[in-house]
């Protein structure tokens, strides 16, 4: 059993005319996904041959970070717990306490990536596979905060590197977190960034991201605690068996098979 380490999740807090504002691990890491995202998305787009002026590059790094906030929340708040946020309607706001979705955030980023492209008479797929192995990014240091916030923790286990949660008990516990960190944003990472240097047909590593993320996810379920245990309590599980971020991954591995059928079709119809 590995100890759980005792990490503050506030940087720091302090009053500004009477509000109280906190600094937290989980906060900041996003904060670096962005910065991370404005400076190394452009020299992606130009081994694509894609160059944008600067207009343009901003105008895209803001479309993406109003899709991830702006889904990420909503998703959170409509998926998971929507009854606890009807309740605390001011809660919603509480980004910095964690409460984001992968799933919301997915589609808030496509559908304002398709509405950036609409608007430039740009390719969505050819702005999108370059974005990839950053998306990682913000998927593995999202889940570190996760880890440091002490939530979304796993199922009791026995395994050498269970943990101990604060707020879960005081059984170990799978560190799903850092499952999660692993999968989603170092090797979904690599991979994402192994097949952007490929010859590949445009959308190619968009899809694989889908289908890879999906999967993942849909296995790490099957030991990860859901959000909101209550619904299941009251409601059940989808069809019998599955969470609710089974089911959405499962959506994704779905899509994932319909946009890679697109895409080949296309070729096969060009041929």
């Amino acid at each position: 059993m590995l100890v759980f380490p005792e990490i503050n999740p506030e940087i720091a807090s302090f009053s500004i005319l009477g509000l109280d504002l906190h600094i937290r691990w989980y906060g900041l890491f996003y904060v670096l996904s962005f910065v991370a995202a404005y400076f190394l998305y452009k020299p992606l787009l130009r081994r694509r041959g894609i160059n944008l002026d600067r207009e343009k590059y901003e105008s895209v790094i803001f479309y993406v970070m109003l899709g991830v906030i702006l889904g990420g929340r909503l998703g959170y708040i409509l998926f998971y717990n929507l009854i606890y946020y009807l309740q605390h309607p001011l809660m919603i706001f509480a980004v910095w306490e964690g409460g984001m979705s992968f799933h919301g955030g997915a589609i808030g980023v496509i559908v304002a990536g398709m509405m950036f492209c609409k608007k430039n008479k740009l390719s969505f797929y050819q702005m999108a596979d370059p974005a990839m192995p950053l998306v990682s990014i913000g998927l593995g240091l999202g889940r570190l905060g996760n880890f440091i916030n002490a939530e979304l923790w796993g199922k009791v286990s026995t395994l050498p590197w269970a943990m101990v949660f604060p707020g879960a008990g005081d059984l170990p516990r799978h560190p799903t977190q850092l499952y999660e960190m692993l999968t989603e944003g170092l090797l979904l990472g690599l991979f994402s960034w192994y097949l952007l240097g490929k010859k590949l047909r445009d959308g190619v590593v968009f899809w694989a991201f889908i289908a890879f993320y999906g999967l993942v996810r849909f296995l790490i379920e099957f030991v990860r605690v859901p959000d909101d245990i209550s619904f299941y309590e009251d409601f059940g599980f989808i069809l019998g068996i599955m969470t609710i971020g089974q089911f959405l991954s499962l959506l994704m591995v779905i899509a994932a098979g319909i946009g890679f059928w697109h895409i080949y079709r296309r070729r096969n119809e060009a041929l």
